[in-house]
């Protein structure tokens, strides 16, 4: 159960330096986009503040996004799971099974009754009463009732907890719905992805143990330190992009070259997401670098949004600025053209962007 003792204690005990605790503390700040100020904030909470209890449930899902979640490098997990929180409940990392999990979720949910932070992976489902989910005798959506009554905020973990993804994808025979439809009275934080990047959700959680308030969010319920800008953005292909070089096929010299995959398919464009500048696997790559097409996961309805290799038909307000279709590297004739293309529609972005955040 929740322990008296804060991070820094434990991190102590366990011979961690205070260079190496402030080490992590300024890291912390820079992932969620918060300035030198912040960094004291952070180290005042985690030296004085009790771990704060959790409930991680998984609902209609894969489990992808635990796999991710696990995966984490900063905040490495072990810190994240063992140490700075207390995790009291999630099914698949629990040694606890059948009635002694759920007497500890009860448990945690009667002591600690408007202090815990509620995880949801996983969408729940409303077709014929609920009963394509179901958990111990009870529907997913119900369980997921339950345990919202009594967090202080949820955390929609995963484009099936925050846009039903592949089971929410038509005909949609479950009526699977985002976690935000079904939790209506508590602040509900969306970090979606299939998976999402971990480093989001273990920095999220990093703030809400620093500040007791969820972190700044965009127009769309996401923590906006990660979801403000276009995988497009920071894509380390743009240049390609901006010279008006795309791979046509998987096998030609473009894709040799790591030219831009937007005739591929690529809907960096249109995603907003961290990818491009946090990577996976503690920065090692993201799809793009490795060479396959953005498919835009962390977007509403991604799964219809197909075929996934088929170039989009339109680009929002501009995106672009130019029909790649029609623009190669001959008709083209100079990089600057691309370039002052891209720049004017960027710039379109941008100011729109700005706009978005005032009405945020």
């Amino acid at each position: 159960m929740p322990s008296s003792d804060s991070f820094y204690r434990w991190a102590r005990s366990k011979g961690v330096t205070r260079r190496d605790f402030l080490k992590f503390c300024t890291l912390a700040a820079a992932m969620l986009g918060l300035d030198a100020a912040a960094v004291p904030k952070i180290v005042q909470a985690l030296e004085t503040k009790p771990r704060m209890p959790v409930i991680y449930l998984n609902l209609q899902e894969c489990t992808c996004c635990g796999e991710s979640f696990l995966r984490s490098a900063h905040p490495l997990v072990a810190d994240l799971i063992l140490n700075m929180i207390s995790l009291d409940y999630m099914e698949p990392l629990m040694a606890a099974a059948g009635e002694q999990a759920e007497a500890a979720k009860a448990k945690t949910m009667k002591d600690y009754n408007g202090k815990y932070l509620l995880v949801v992976e996983g969408s729940p489902t409303l077709g014929d009463g609920g009963i394509y989910c179901t958990i111990g005798g009870k529907t997913a959506t119900s369980i997921l009732e339950e345990a919202a009554a009594g967090a202080a905020a949820v955390i929609a973990y995963g484009s099936c907890a925050t846009n039903a993804c592949v089971q929410g994808a038509y005909p949609n025979p479950t009526q699977a719905v985002p976690v935000r439809r079904v939790v209506t009275t508590k602040p509900v934080i969306d970090v979606p992805g299939c998976p999402p990047i971990a480093e989001v959700i273990t920095g999220t959680i990093v703030h809400y143990l620093t500040f007791d308030k969820i972190p700044e969010l965009t127009n769309q319920g996401r923590p906006r330190a990660f979801y403000e800008h276009r995988v497009h953005d920071g894509c380390n292909r743009r240049a390609f992009f901006d010279a008006g070089q795309f791979v046509e096929s998987f096998d030609d010299e473009g894709a040799k070259q790591g030219w831009c995959l937007y005739k591929m398919g690529c809907k960096g464009p249109t995603t907003y997401n961290a990818c491009a500048v946090t990577q996976w696997n503690d920065g090692v790559s993201y799809p793009i670098k490795s060479g396959h097409p953005c498919i835009g996961c962390s977007e509403n309805n991604f799964f219809d949004n197909t075929p996934f290799y088929t170039h989009l038909a339109d680009i929002p307000n501009g995106a672009i600025g130019f029909n790649p279709d029609k623009v190669g590297v001959g008709a083209l004739g100079v990089a600057g053209v691309g370039v002052l293309a891209h720049a004017a529609a960027t710039g379109a972005i941008k100011g729109r962007e700005k706009e978005e955040k005032k009405g945020s």
